[in-house]
Protein backbone atom coordinates (compact mmCIF):
# COMPACT_ATOMS: atom_id res chain seq x y z
CA UNK A 1 0.00 0.00 0.00
CA UNK A 2 2.37 2.77 -1.17
CA UNK A 3 1.59 6.17 0.16
CA UNK A 4 3.47 9.71 -0.49
CA UNK A 5 3.09 12.57 1.42
CA UNK A 6 3.39 16.17 0.26
CA UNK A 7 3.84 18.24 3.56
CA UNK A 8 4.44 21.52 2.39
CA UNK A 9 6.93 21.08 -0.41
CA UNK A 10 6.47 22.38 -4.10
CA UNK A 11 5.40 19.62 -6.36
CA UNK A 12 8.20 19.92 -8.95
CA UNK A 13 10.31 18.61 -5.75
CA UNK A 14 8.32 15.28 -6.35
CA UNK A 15 10.57 12.82 -8.66
CA UNK A 16 8.86 11.69 -11.86
CA UNK A 17 9.09 7.94 -10.61
CA UNK A 18 6.35 8.80 -8.01
CA UNK A 19 3.56 6.46 -8.87
CA UNK A 20 1.30 9.55 -6.82
CA UNK A 21 3.13 12.43 -8.79
CA UNK A 22 0.00 13.02 -11.04
CA UNK A 23 -2.63 12.98 -8.46
CA UNK A 24 -0.75 15.68 -6.23
CA UNK A 25 -0.68 17.89 -9.92
CA UNK A 26 -4.19 17.16 -10.27
CA UNK A 27 -4.92 18.44 -6.24
CA UNK A 28 -2.74 21.33 -6.52
CA UNK A 29 -5.26 23.69 -7.73
CA UNK A 30 -8.11 22.50 -4.99
CA UNK A 31 -8.20 25.89 -3.54
CA UNK A 32 -9.46 26.48 0.38
CA UNK A 33 -13.45 26.97 0.36
CA UNK A 34 -12.85 29.84 3.09
CA UNK A 35 -9.74 30.84 1.40
CA UNK A 36 -10.32 30.69 -2.00
CA UNK A 37 -6.63 32.23 -3.07
CA UNK A 38 -4.87 29.50 -1.10
CA UNK A 39 -4.64 25.42 -2.39
CA UNK A 40 -5.05 23.15 0.37
CA UNK A 41 -1.66 22.32 -0.35
CA UNK A 42 -0.73 25.35 0.66
CA UNK A 43 -2.82 25.26 3.33
CA UNK A 44 -1.15 22.00 4.62
CA UNK A 45 -4.37 20.33 4.78
CA UNK A 46 -3.26 17.73 1.82
CA UNK A 47 -1.98 15.49 3.99
CA UNK A 48 -1.05 12.06 1.75
CA UNK A 49 -1.94 10.11 -1.22
CA UNK A 50 -2.10 6.08 -1.31
CA UNK A 51 -3.87 3.43 -1.92
CA UNK A 52 -6.20 1.62 0.40
CA UNK A 53 -6.26 -1.79 1.88
CA UNK A 54 -8.95 -2.41 -1.09
CA UNK A 55 -7.13 -0.15 -3.83
CA UNK A 56 -8.93 2.46 -4.29
CA UNK A 57 -6.93 5.37 -4.25
CA UNK A 58 -7.29 7.54 -1.06
CA UNK A 59 -6.38 11.45 -0.66
CA UNK A 60 -5.91 12.10 3.21
CA UNK A 61 -6.79 15.49 4.48
CA UNK A 62 -6.50 17.24 8.38
CA UNK A 63 -8.66 19.84 8.81
CA UNK A 64 -7.48 22.96 10.11
CA UNK A 65 -9.43 22.26 13.20
CA UNK A 66 -11.34 19.34 14.28
CA UNK A 67 -14.58 21.65 13.82
CA UNK A 68 -13.92 22.88 10.34
CA UNK A 69 -17.35 23.65 8.73
CA UNK A 70 -15.59 23.29 5.52
CA UNK A 71 -14.23 19.52 5.62
CA UNK A 72 -17.12 18.07 3.50
CA UNK A 73 -16.61 20.95 0.85
CA UNK A 74 -12.82 19.97 1.13
CA UNK A 75 -13.68 16.34 0.27
CA UNK A 76 -16.00 17.38 -2.58
CA UNK A 77 -13.70 19.35 -4.35
CA UNK A 78 -10.68 17.10 -3.93
CA UNK A 79 -13.06 14.03 -5.78
CA UNK A 80 -14.47 16.66 -8.08
CA UNK A 81 -10.71 17.42 -9.19
CA UNK A 82 -9.94 13.76 -9.67
CA UNK A 83 -13.18 12.67 -11.20
CA UNK A 84 -12.69 15.50 -14.09
CA UNK A 85 -9.63 13.13 -14.59
CA UNK A 86 -11.22 10.07 -14.64
CA UNK A 87 -10.29 9.31 -11.29
CA UNK A 88 -11.80 7.93 -8.40
CA UNK A 89 -11.02 8.55 -4.94
CA UNK A 90 -12.04 8.14 -1.19
CA UNK A 91 -11.00 11.09 0.89
CA UNK A 92 -10.20 9.98 4.61
CA UNK A 93 -10.13 12.68 7.47
CA UNK A 94 -7.31 11.83 9.69
CA UNK A 95 -7.43 14.41 12.82
CA UNK A 96 -4.02 13.02 14.02
CA UNK A 97 -0.96 14.10 14.33
CA UNK A 98 -3.50 17.76 14.53
CA UNK A 99 -3.06 20.15 11.90
CA UNK A 100 -0.40 22.57 12.39
CA UNK A 101 0.84 25.85 11.08
CA UNK A 102 3.98 24.89 10.31
CA UNK A 103 2.68 22.38 7.35
CA UNK A 104 1.52 26.09 5.23
CA UNK A 105 4.05 27.04 2.92
CA UNK A 106 5.87 29.64 2.12
CA UNK A 107 4.09 30.33 -0.74
CA UNK A 108 0.54 30.15 1.03
CA UNK A 109 1.59 32.53 3.85
CA UNK A 110 2.33 35.06 1.20
CA UNK A 111 -1.08 34.28 -0.55
CA UNK A 112 -2.86 34.82 3.12
CA UNK A 113 -0.78 37.98 3.26
CA UNK A 114 -1.51 39.45 -0.34
CA UNK A 115 -5.37 38.78 0.50
CA UNK A 116 -5.62 40.77 3.63
CA UNK A 117 -5.03 37.91 6.12
CA UNK A 118 -2.16 37.95 8.77
CA UNK A 119 -0.75 34.57 9.03
CA UNK A 120 1.59 33.23 11.60
CA UNK A 121 5.02 33.39 12.11
CA UNK A 122 7.12 30.28 11.41
CA UNK A 123 7.73 28.41 14.36
CA UNK A 124 4.97 29.23 16.29
CA UNK A 125 2.87 25.86 15.34
CA UNK A 126 2.27 23.14 17.36
CA UNK A 127 4.73 21.16 15.07
CA UNK A 128 7.14 22.85 16.26
CA UNK A 129 8.44 20.06 19.28
CA UNK A 130 6.18 22.12 21.63
CA UNK A 131 3.85 20.36 23.93
CA UNK A 132 0.20 20.68 24.10
CA UNK A 133 0.50 22.77 27.43
CA UNK A 134 3.54 24.43 26.35
CA UNK A 135 1.97 25.69 23.14
CA UNK A 136 -1.40 26.62 24.97
CA UNK A 137 0.82 28.65 27.98
CA UNK A 138 2.99 30.10 25.47
CA UNK A 139 -0.15 31.15 22.91
CA UNK A 140 -2.00 32.88 26.15
CA UNK A 141 0.80 34.49 27.21
CA UNK A 142 1.52 36.00 23.42
CA UNK A 143 -1.81 36.78 23.05
CA UNK A 144 -1.59 39.86 25.48
CA UNK A 145 1.64 40.79 23.98
CA UNK A 146 1.56 39.19 20.12
CA UNK A 147 2.61 41.48 17.60
CA UNK A 148 1.01 41.11 14.38
CA UNK A 149 1.75 42.71 11.34
CA UNK A 150 -0.80 44.70 9.30
CA UNK A 151 -1.13 42.73 5.68
CA UNK A 152 -2.22 46.41 4.41
CA UNK A 153 0.10 48.34 5.76
CA UNK A 154 2.91 46.24 7.33
CA UNK A 155 2.79 48.40 10.58
CA UNK A 156 3.27 46.35 13.76
CA UNK A 157 1.18 48.86 15.91
CA UNK A 158 -1.81 46.33 15.86
CA UNK A 159 -4.44 45.33 18.41
CA UNK A 160 -6.56 42.00 18.65
CA UNK A 161 -10.17 43.22 18.49
CA UNK A 162 -11.68 39.70 18.84
CA UNK A 163 -9.98 36.32 19.61
CA UNK A 164 -12.45 35.08 17.13
CA UNK A 165 -12.97 36.36 13.49
CA UNK A 166 -14.74 35.29 10.32
CA UNK A 167 -13.52 31.69 11.33
CA UNK A 168 -12.54 30.09 14.36
CA UNK A 169 -8.92 29.43 13.09
CA UNK A 170 -8.70 33.15 12.86
CA UNK A 171 -8.77 36.19 14.91
CA UNK A 172 -10.10 39.97 14.51
CA UNK A 173 -7.19 42.36 14.83
CA UNK A 174 -7.18 46.50 13.84
CA UNK A 175 -4.28 48.14 12.85
CA UNK A 176 -4.16 51.36 14.75
CA UNK A 177 -2.13 53.17 12.14
CA UNK A 178 -4.43 52.42 8.58
CA UNK A 179 -7.39 52.00 10.81
CA UNK A 180 -8.30 48.48 8.98
CA UNK A 181 -10.00 45.62 10.47
CA UNK A 182 -8.07 42.30 9.35
CA UNK A 183 -7.76 38.59 10.08
CA UNK A 184 -4.73 36.72 11.75
CA UNK A 185 -4.42 33.40 11.13
CA UNK A 186 -3.45 31.61 14.95
CA UNK A 187 -0.67 29.39 14.72
CA UNK A 188 -1.72 25.96 15.94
Amino acid sequence: MPTTSLPNGPIAAKQATDPHHAVWTLLEGVTDPEIPVVSLREMGVLRAVREGADGVLEVVITPTYSGCPAMEQMGDDVRAALAQAGLTARVVTQLAPAWSTEWMTPEGREKLRAYGIAPPPVGTGSACGHSVVQFATRNLAKSVRQTVACPQCGSENTTEISHFGSTACKALYKCLDCFEPFDYFKPY
